[in-house]
């Protein structure tokens, strides 16, 4: 087989991101299991992983990747410091037409790179195969559970930035002991299944959405919500998966009725800017509407929560919605709601975060890089290609020419 060598970049955006996308483990298993690959690591001061951890696992340090075919990163990489004919992995934040990131697109085309951005990766369905949104869901749990304590005096936790991994944030749930209030979530996918997670921790018990609405319990309890639970057709009031996924301006919310039973709302769903907002701001004026903390994790500014006007940061992650005043506030005020809307919630965790990003890489992507991609897994993926946007990427050729 062909030698093939592959970089992981260091982060080199401003703030910096201390995430990677192979930890050393997951390095030095690659070594192993695939002789012909050779793995170099750029040396970084800010990485949640030291040098010293890769060069134990046998994982040598390079400063110059220009000798690399493939490198690998997290966030997106500087214009200036993208080196031309070169296959890039990392979340490149354009295929939105995202305007701060058009520049970097530019130079995409001109340095004639293959860029493969992660959130393009998918399975011959169409399903991605990859990401962070796992640990999104299980520290944007948290942190709503560390605001609610925070607001109602009654516990006090580490963020979960502070602690050292995952294994030490569950310990401070340990120290948690909530009344019997009422979580609402809504979302179905891998960013709810990491809220569950965390909720699993704190022993909450799932109820249905019928339960939620209409019993009282002596314990907390929490719901899944999914779209059918939320929305309904206009005029005819009922429910069609494939209507709404293809016309979701065709629906109407009718999440407010759960508003009146739920204390905490954790937001994990992908929401169509076609669809309908879970609520509007006056359904908040409502003397019902019983919600007192938003963990808002899919963080749509603006999007499905209309109380999230910002996103909040992994220092300051709460702020107040003041329902009186329409306006921002301090978070922890009587008449606010605490909104949490911290944007990038896996760099809280990040040694864990990259541990699950990196298997899902070995797993289900490297075998595409290093063999061949049968399934067209990276071909898909691909954004552009020796200076031109691919078939499915064509739509951006305003934005990327």
């Amino acid at each position: 087989m062909t030698k093939l060598k592959i970089g992981v970049l260091r982060e080199e955006k401003s703030p910096p991101d201390k995430r990677v996308p192979l930890t050393p483990l997951i390095c030095a298993e690659l070594i192993r299991k695939y002789p012909h690959i050779e793995i170099v690591v750029q040396p970084s001061k800010i990485r949640c992983y030291e040098d010293a951890e890769y060069t134990a696992f046998g994982v040598p340090l390079q400063e110059d990747l220009s000798d690399c075919e493939i490198l690998m990163g997290v966030k997106e990489v500087p214009k200036d410091l993208l080196l031309p004919n070169k296959k890039y992995f990392f979340f490149s934040h354009t295929i939105k037409h995202q305007p701060h990131n058009q520049k970097l697109m530019h130079a995409l085309i001109e340095k004639k790179i293959q860029m493969i951005d992660y959130e393009t990766l998918t399975d011959k369905n169409h399903t991605r195969i990859i990401g962070f949104g796992r640990y999104a869901g299980i520290v944007g749990a948290y942190n709503g559970i560390l605001g609610y304590g925070k607001k109602y005096d009654l516990f006090q936790l580490r963020p979960a930035n502070i602690c050292r991994d995952r294994a030490e944030m569950e310990d401070e749930l340990k120290r948690v002991k909530l009344p019997n209030i009422k979580i609402a979530l809504t979302g179905g996918g891998r960013v709810a299944n990491g809220v569950i997670e965390t909720l699993s921790a704190l022993r909450i018990r799932k109820v249905t959405p019928e339960e939620f609405l209409m019993s009282s319990f002596r314990e907390p309890v929490y719901c899944q919500l999914n779209p059918r639970d939320y929305v309904e057709r206009k005029g005819d009031h009922n429910f069609d998966l494939q209507d709404f996924f293809g016309h979701p301006e065709h629906f109407e919310s009718v999440f407010p009725k759960y508003a009146k039973s739920a204390d905490i709302y954790i937001s994990a769903h992908y929401w169509d800017p076609r669809a309908p907002k879970m609520f509007e701001l006056s359904d908040m004026k409502a003397p019902d509407f019983h919600i007192s903390v938003i963990a808002d994790i899919t963080c749509d500014v603006p999007g499905s929560v209309p109380s999230t006007i910002r996103a909040s940061s992994i220092a300051q992650p709460f702020y107040g919605y003041n329902i009186r005043e329409d306006k921002e506030d301090l978070p922890f005020n009587k008449d606010t709601v605490c909104i949490m809307a911290v944007d990038n919630l896996p760099c809280e965790l990040p040694r864990d975060a990259s541990d699950d990003f990196g298997k899902d890489l070995m797993e289900r992507v490297l075998p595409s890089i290093i063999g061949e991609d049968t399934d067209k897994v990276i071909e898909r993926a691909s954004i552009c290609k020796d200076g031109k946007l691919l078939p499915d990427f064509e739509y951006l050729s305003d934005y990327a020419y």
